[in-house]
């Protein structure tokens, strides 16, 4: 039997257990559809026919490998979680990007990879108001059209205005889904804004970036709405700071990045730095040694000091910046992106540890 035809998949997933990232780790694409000229979907499922468990805006971590070296990336599923057999995510091609280039060159229906989930936090909570604004841009529509799909799924009631901004039409990812979606799905308001009419001079909607005019016109009820948002640093920037002059409590804003960590920590004052205790940790493949105090993360220190430790969130969330530790201990305090069974073999997340002792990192 061909465990990896995609039927066979499918109808063990309609049968077995759910997936637990404490025991799975491996995928197998069923998969690749083209959605833009640079975005593709692809599509996993478990090889033990293993029914995926998650919540709509969550991600997967994937645990790869280019040029022999690993690579840790989040990516954001953009399926329905009403659809269990299988999991998707899509993936804009990046100028120059390791691993999202190696996706669409390389990974073809068959191919296994690695990967821990679902994790995240950007989802609808019960606390939520029930009217929502789903905000994308670009390739940040995924979680948000997680939610739509799931909403689609289950012929609720709902009051949704989903906003897609893109550069140009052509670059409007789930286009034609969105607006089937729109036509049967009652209570939702569908608009499209790319930022110049490129490669479609017939394009008949408006054009042009979002502004609080905009969403007072698009959005009259923002603030009895709840924000949710996800898409390139500036456009959630600009999001953010509208979202908060027309009124919707921060409470009611959520939002989700994956851009590379930027880590600004406040500078330790001089008398408070001579009284905390300092570490040296080194990094062993890089040759380097830092120092970093006990009441400062290893990779916020790593990151003024140029070591180079791929990170996403930050926060003990995703995991990108899972590291071995060959001595030495730290206080970690993570939000599920490592499991247990990966701490009590030696890895730990610099980005939300801080030194115990001297440590030695193999990285």
């Amino acid at each position: 039997m061909d465990t990896r035809n995609p039927q066979v998949l499918l109808a063990k997933a309609a049968r077995h257990d759910v997936w637990n990232p404490e025991e799975d780790d491996t995928l197998v694409c069923l998969d690749v559809q083209q959605e833009t000229h640079d975005v593709r979907t692809f599509t996993f499922a478990s090889p033990d026919g293993k029914r995926f468990a998650f919540k709509a805006g969550q991600y997967f971590l994937f645990d790869l490998e280019h040029n022999g070296e690993p690579e840790s990336r989040c990516y954001s599923i953009s399926s329905s979680p009403h659809r269990t057999n299988a999991f998707s995510v899509t993936v804009k091609r990046v100028p120059g990007g390791k691993i999202s280039n190696w996706l669409h060159d390389t990974l073809v229906p068959g191919a296994s990879v690695k990967a821990n989930g679902p994790l995240g936090h950007f989802v609808r909570s019960e606390a939520s108001k029930p009217k929502l604004l789903l905000l994308s841009g670009g390739s940040g529509i995924t979680p948000v059209m997680s939610i739509l799909r799931e909403l689609a799924d289950s012929c609720a009631p709902a009051d949704v205005v989903f906003l897609h901004a893109a550069r140009t039409p052509l670059d409007l990812i789930f286009r034609d889904e969105l607006a089937c979606i729109a036509r049967r799905l009652k209570g939702l308001r569908l608009h499209f804004l790319p930022e110049t009419v490129a490669g479609e001079p017939s394009w008949s909607g408006l054009t042009g970036r979002i502004s609080a005019d905009y969403f007072r016109l698009a959005v009259p009820d923002i603030a009895d709405r709840t924000v949710m948002c996800c898409g390139p640093a500036p456009f959630m920037a600009a999001a953010r700071g509208i979202a908060a002059e027309l009124g919707v409590p921060a409470a009611h804003y959520l939002e989700e990045s994956f851009d590379a960590a930027v880590i600004d920590e406040p500078e330790i004052p001089a008398i408070q730095e001579a009284a905390a205790k300092v570490f040296q940790v080194t990094f062993s493949k890089q040759a380097r040694s830092i120092e970093v105090t006990g009441d400062q993360s290893v990779l916020s220190c790593a990151k003024k000091a140029s070591v180079r430790i791929p990170s996403s969130c930050a926060n003990g969330v995703c995991g990108t910046c899972k590291s071995k530790l060959t001595s030495g201990t730290v206080d970690m305090n993570h939000n599920g992106g490592i499991r247990q069974r990966e701490i009590d073999a030696g890895f730990f997340l610099p980005c939300c540890s801080k030194p115990l002792s001297d440590l030695v990192i193999e990285r």
